[in-house]
């Protein structure tokens, strides 16, 4: 048997900044950003758009180390911004501005980002939450990311935040998916051999300089191109802590089960990404309403019976990495819903109470505003 891994934790997410009163995005002025470096340092960088900002914990070895790491970042976040009149939210759509009165933040990876990916860039007005799981070996990275693919559904069915684009509803859960699939290199992974051929193939586009390194494949699932771990990229933002650790525990006690498998000589059953994209699709229209499907059973099952089913899988592996809590929470989410239902039920009660479609939207800004500071 070999050594196991220490699966370590790393969260990293992306917030909009926002006018607390107005509720339109607001750009971060260059002192907020310095203040926030000051307390922070490397933690915390500004994102593609003007209106973002993005931190991530240090390396963590469980759940709780994370969680006192993020609720850190997100605290003073929270304070910088009040001093200046904003407000951070953790959702991966605005739900009313407008992409075109937005402005990339000026600094030479954005710069090349605006001009190799033309219109397509303009309307990156979305965030997201990556969770990296460390594993040594380079192979078992990719070998546990080959069987991972098919969980990545259930991750981001509990995810979903972005209900809403420019003000409409979109009819979907996470809207951010459909801007970000327009960019290249993104969606699900393909199935990788070895090490050496995910390598071979960032080298092909690499030796052209079409791209500087494997930072710009942005594939839902991927070896992390800084880090030694396997990076999780599918899911959306989270507005509230708890759901973020929650998320995170769920994909680290994944990667433990797959590699828990491997040392019985068993493995997850890789399936056609065909089946899994329409999953994947499922997840993105309806969060956790509509349920997926079973590949197996050749069923469509509702979320809570996969949630249930995921859990007792995990079991094992939660409690060795003492993130049961955080994960048994998944079982409310797939109850009492997603952010996205979240945020339409706020719109709807406040235009039931008369409010006009301009200020029923500002209550979901201010909803989701009081949810990014739940815990702190």
């Amino acid at each position: 048997m070999t050594r196991e891994p220490d699966f370590t934790i790393g969260i990293e997410e992306e917030y909009l900044l926002v006018d607390p009163e107005t509720g339109e995005l607001a750009e971060a002025p260059e002192a907020l950003m310095d203040e926030c470096r000051e307390a922070l340092e490397d933690q915390v960088s500004p994102e593609f758009l003007q209106c973002q900002i993005e931190v991530g914990t240090r390396v963590c070895a469980t759940i709780g180390e994370a969680r006192e790491d993020l609720r850190r970042l997100r605290a003073c976040v929270a304070e910088v911004s009040t001093k200046h009149g904003l407000a951070p939210i953790a959702a991966s759509c605005h739900p009313f501005s407008d992409w075109k009165d937005q402005h990339h933040t000026p600094k030479d990876r954005y710069d090349g980002l605006a001009r190799d990916l033309g219109g397509v860039a303009r309307r990156m007005l979305i965030c997201g939450m990556h969770v990296h799981v460390g594993i040594d070996d380079k192979e078992t990275r990719i070998d546990l990311a080959n069987q991972m693919i098919y969980f990545l559904p259930h991750l981001l069915a509990l995810s979903c935040s972005s209900p809403f684009w420019q003000g409409e509803d979109t009819g979907l859960s996470s809207y951010r998916l459909t801007v970000f699939d327009n960019l290249p290199r993104t969606g699900l992974p393909p199935r990788l051999g070895s090490w050496g051929e995910f390598e071979r193939s960032v080298g092909v586009l690499t030796e052209l300089e079409l791209i500087e390194d494997a930072s710009k494949i942005w594939w839902d699932l991927r070896p992390s191109s800084k880090f030694p771990t396997i990076e999780s990229r599918i899911c959306d933002v989270a507005p509230r802590l708890e759901d973020t650790l929650t998320l995170a525990a769920l994909t680290q006690a994944i990667v433990r089960m797959l590699w828990r498998l491997s040392q019985k000589n068993q493995r997850w059953r890789i399936y056609d990404r065909f089946l899994v994209a329409e999953n994947r699709w499922r997840a993105q229209r309806y969060g956790i309403t509509e349920g997926l499907i079973d590949f197996g059973r050749r069923e469509i099952v509702p979320m809570p019976e996969l949630i249930d089913e995921l859990l007792s899988l995990l079991g094992e592996d939660l409690g060795v990495l003492r993130a049961t809590t955080e994960a048994e929470r998944a079982r409310d989410i797939a109850q009492s819903g997603t952010s996205a239902q979240r945020q339409r039920q706020v719109l709807a009660d406040a235009q039931s109470g008369g409010a006009d479609q301009a200020e029923a939207m500002r209550k979901v800004v201010r909803h989701l505003i009081d949810e990014f500071h739940e815990g702190l």
